[in-house]
């Protein structure tokens, strides 16, 4: 069965001095880029249908915002397991996955998101501005992926990238 694995860096978020990291919003910017990420993934027609998302404030708001453009997209599982999570950590989120979901997305945070996403990658996409996701994965960034058998299987190099944009509204 192929599989879909959407990874998600959360929308741009304000940096108040006086709110702890967890709580922080999402700026202006990232309020008109959320939107952009879920019609992007709708133009593709990439439609999650279990979504996994940190518990910080930043990526909620991206979530609900991206959803709200897409047919049907699911109710968030809501985890801490995502929030600091190293690309190591998200892989091991990514092979507990159940096995009856086709298609996934993982809303989280760099540096573990931008990190699994180069680690994933098998290098023989054709898909174009590759160069920007290896090089920083910069907030409202997406990354799909194609997987062939089970999510427990998926190992480093071992995914193929589908699809790649940077979401600007």
């Amino acid at each position: 069965m192929a599989r879909t694995l959407v990874l998600i860096r959360h929308a741009k978020a304000q940096h108040p001095e006086d709110r702890a990291d967890h709580d922080r919003a999402l700026a202006g910017q990232g309020r008109r880029d959320a939107p952009v990420i879920g019609r992007w993934l709708r133009s593709q027609d990439v439609a999650p249908q279990v979504a996994v998302v940190s518990s910080a404030r930043r990526t909620r708001e991206t979530y609900q915002l991206l959803a709200a453009e897409l047919p049907a997209a699911p109710d968030p599982v809501v985890t801490d397991d995502v929030y600091y999570a190293s690309a190591g950590d998200l892989l091991e989120i990514v092979r507990a996955l159940p096995p009856e979901a086709g298609s996934v997305a993982i809303v989280g945070h760099n540096p573990g998101v931008g990190m699994l996403a180069n680690v994933l990658d098998d290098g023989d996409s054709a898909v174009g501005d590759t160069e920007r996701m290896r090089s920083g994965f910069p907030t409202s960034s997406v990354a799909v992926f194609a997987v062939e058998g089970d999510w427990s299987a998926v190992d480093p190099g071992g995914v193929r990238l589908v699809g790649y944009t940077v979401a600007r509204g």
